[in-house]
């Protein structure tokens, strides 16, 4: 072989000259790593975003030609203001905060028992007892809940085997949220709700008290604290970070589906509903991005308290 072609050889190739100047360049390399996917999250979300909060909200629309007229006017915010409008917003945003505090209640004890006691494969189990709903369609949970909340659904089928058909009927005759049965009321809206978005509550409470040290438990029994006392002051506080975010997650889900209450609850209008017709069938985009801008508003507000209550600084 000759002197030329070991020269060659024995040179670097210019893959792996790239891979040196990365390697020595790490700012660089973690720049390019990063620049498609920000490129795409500012082009398209932050770009959609925008265009939404400075342009479109702030148009009308023509009520003689249906036409958007792109000029500055408050008008449009001005319509949501309507008593009509303000009742779907109040009820978008109750049925957020009564699925949060619910989701809430319901998944602190299953992240508890899945972080402190569930151990091996129990442990498994439990992740893929709240994940595995989360590999099937969205839209298939939702028509099954229909179909187990309907009149002749299995809930109103059990209700009456156990004796408790009149509990049932006493909760359907609520006014406002009762109905003819609980997949056209709001209770059968709720519980659909509180199905779909659980786990997204489940998941960060269990990060979190997975975080909360053992030896601090043990310290507050040995200084005598019972055992309410000791959730009270050591554990809630610590796992509270894991709580508040999972309400992020279902409290902005909730105000934002339009899928869930247009299969299961009564003809009542939710946010994203509104959203939904405005921009589709009515062919009012203005009105449509001012609505739009309700949630964000409602949960920069909710992120400000939160931080503020110092719910982030364990995060």
């Amino acid at each position: 072989m000759t002197a030329a072609a070991l020269q060659a050889r024995a040179a670097p190739s210019p893959t792996r000259r790239l891979a040196s100047f990365l390697f020595a360049r790490p700012r660089l390399f973690l720049t390019l790593l990063l620049a498609p996917p920000l490129l795409w999250l500012g082009v398209v979300y932050l770009g959609s975003m925008f265009a939404l909060l400075t342009q479109q909200s702030f148009f009308s629309i023509d009520e003689f030609t249906g036409m958007i007229r792109r000029e500055f006017t408050l008008r449009t915010y001005a319509e949501l203001l309507r008593p009509a409008h303000v009742d779907i917003i109040v009820r978008t945003a109750a049925m957020a905060a009564a699925v949060t505090l619910a989701a809430a209640v319901v998944a602190f004890p299953v992240a508890y028992y899945m972080a402190r006691h569930a151990r091996g494969r129990v442990k498994t189990a439990c992740y893929l007892a709240v994940l595995l709903p989360l590999w099937s369609s969205y839209l298939v949970r939702v028509y099954a809940w229909k179909l187990i909340l309907a009149k002749e659904g299995i809930i109103t089928w059990l209700s009456g085997s156990l004796g408790l058909g009149g509990l049932l009927d006493a909760v359907l005759g609520l006014p406002v949220i009762g109905g003819t049965s609980l997949s056209v009321s709001y209770v059968g809206t709720f519980l659909v709700f509180l199905y779909i978005w659980l786990p997204y509550m489940i998941l960060p409470i269990q990060a979190a008290l997975e975080r909360v040290p053992g030896s601090m438990i043990e310290a507050s029994a040995d200084l005598g604290a019972p055992p309410h006392r000791t959730f009270a002051s050591v554990i809630l506080p610590l796992a509270f970070p894991g709580v508040v975010a999972g309400s992020i997650f279902t409290f902005s889900l909730t105000l934002g589906d339009y899928i869930i209450p247009q299969i299961v609850g009564s003809s009542r209008l939710f946010l994203g509903q509104v959203v939904y017709i405005q921009q589709g069938t009515a062919g009012n985009i203005p009105l449509a991005a001012a609505f739009c801008v309700v949630p964000i508003v409602v949960m920069s507000i909710y992120l400000t308290l939160a931080r503020r209550a110092g719910a982030f600084d364990a995060l």
